[in-house]
């Protein structure tokens, strides 16, 4: 790639401090081709403690690392990366999430990663700290991972967390360091990080990075340490090199590594979410469409799938969509996008976000229907809160949003979730928890199976008969099979099949 050399909208000292910077000093700093592993020469022991402090501190041993933000990203990277091999730090300003780590303790679920932090916590690789100094002093790669939660009331992100993990990390960087930003921004967020650290941190020599996280929410340990692909948003040679030294161990297996620009790097994140959310709501829309001709999605999705340009992952109808990432990431890519004058390009979002929003509204409709079209007096058994199995996380759940609605409209909602009732039972307190699946549908006049457990999956419809008032069940997920519930004695019913 090619550096560039200035900035618009910079003063002319930010641009010749950036400029001086942008001199590449490798060699070559292309990536390497696709399936080799980036040559890095000698990676020193991770213990060392060795540290230079004039203009080119290009270091050749496996770099310190830390990690601003300690929630699902942050643990989870900073955990994970200790696994890698190095020597980590997590930064928190919540007290009390840093103590429960300290103690080995994961403060959400995620598969895999508590035995990691109580492996690494004992292996003394691994500390957790609420001090920026602390911080500041031990790493030599920093990687911020706070939130950028929807604004309340707006489409736009928050940018709260990051302004102000910047601007608190900043004026304790004494010495050449990369500081890079893994949480998910609109475009031209990080040129503004940038100025800031330019302006803040007493080493002007300091660079910063943006390498966008592709985690999957229960499956957040395979991503991190067997990631599909890195992209590095990099400014210098030397920039690439710091993170090439980051992530050896996982460019060593071959994962491609794509160097590009800032901008770039920022809109790879929200592009996938917004590919990835689009096919989902393609495949609900085609379930509206089925619904009214009595066409089957689930044998459509089968047939388009084998298309190879199409493929079949992700088409899967049902309840749509829901999470801390793909609502509010598209949501903010929407509003960006009016910012800077081309709404129109990614207007289609906004359908995207309507068609998944639908689903919920259907999926109320449709339990109606097996009551009589009325939800007073009678038990509902939700199945699931979570807004996906392997996960406890309940952020814009379809789930709960279903359940809060039968709430509202006089229905006794019994929930159960393996791992999400704790979240579950903060956000909706209204609503009636249980601690077993047996407890939840004994005495139910229906049944929704709304997130997809394997525990769900492998219900019998024999023995679940036995428990419940009366045997009407909606598969919000088109998991279970029709034929076998039916033959049960089963009014089932489902997203976009017959």
């Amino acid at each position: 790639m090619v550096f560039p050399q200035c900035h618009p909208g910079r003063t002319s000292s930010q641009r010749d401090r950036i400029r001086e910077r942008h001199v590449p000093s490798l060699p070559d700093p292309r990536p390497p081709p696709h399936g080799q592993a980036a040559v890095l020469g000698p990676i020193a022991s991770a213990t060392s403690t060795a540290r230079q402090t004039g203009d080119c501190d290009v270091r050749s041993e496996r770099p310190r690392l830390s990690v601003i933000g300690t929630g699902y990203l942050g643990a989870t990277h900073a955990v994970c990366m200790v696994e890698l091999g190095y020597d980590v730090i997590g930064l928190d300003i919540d007290e009390a999430k840093i103590e429960r780590l300290r103690a080995g303790e994961i403060p959400f679920f995620e598969p895999g990663l508590p035995e990691l932090l109580a492996k690494h916590i004992d292996g003394g690789r691994l500390r957790f700290t609420t001090s920026y100094p602390e911080v500041a002093e031990f790493a030599d790669v920093h990687f911020v991972c706070v939130g950028t939660p929807q604004r309340k009331g707006e489409l736009a992100a928050d940018m709260t967390y990051v302004d102000a993990a910047f601007s608190s990390l900043a004026p304790h960087l004494t010495r050449k360091v990369l500081v890079v930003g893994k949480s998910t921004v609109p475009a031209g967020t990080a040129a503004r990080m940038e100025s800031l650290l330019l302006d803040l941190a007493p080493n002007k020599d300091v660079e910063l990075a943006w390498n966008p996280e592709f985690l999957r929410e229960g499956f957040a340990v395979e991503d991190t340490l067997r990631p599909d692909r890195l992209v590095f948003g990099v400014h210098s040679a030397w920039a690439e090199q710091q993170l090439r030294a980051a992530f050896a161990p996982v460019l060593e297996t071959g994962t491609p590594a794509v160097v590009t620009d800032f901008a770039t790097a920022e809109l790879v994140k929200v592009a996938a979410n917004s590919f990835l959310a689009t096919k989902i709501s393609f495949i609900n829309a085609m379930a509206e469409v089925c619904e009214v001709t009595g066409a089957d999605v689930t044998k459509l999705a089968e047939a388009i799938g084998h298309d190879a340009r199409i493929g079949r992952r992700f088409l899967n109808a049902g309840l749509g969509f829901g999470g801390g990432c793909l609502p509010k990431d598209i949501r903010a890519f929407i509003a960006r996008a009016g910012e800077l004058g081309v709404d129109q390009a990614v207007s289609f979002l906004r359908e995207v976000d309507e068609i998944n929003l639908r689903r919920r509204v259907r999926t109320v409709e449709i339990g109606l229907d097996l009551v009589d079209g009325s939800y007073h007096g009678t038990h509902v058994a939700v199945l699931g809160a979570a807004f996906k199995p392997n996960s406890d996380d309940v952020r814009d759940s379809p789930a709960l949003d279903v359940a809060a609605s039968i709430g509202r409209r006089g229905g006794t909602v019994v929930i159960y979730d393996p791992h999400a009732m704790q979240n579950a039972r903060r956000m909706h307190p209204e609503l009636t928890y249980v601690e077993s699946l047996i407890e939840a549908v004994t005495g139910a006049d229906v049944i929704m199976l709304l997130t997809e457990w394997d525990e769900f999956r492998a219900m019998s419809p024999e023995r679940i008969g036995a428990l419940v008032a009366h045997r009407n069940l909606v598969d919000g997920r088109n998991v279970l099979d029709p034929v076998q519930w039916r033959a049960a004695g089963w009014l089932y019913r489902a997203l976009g099949r017959p």
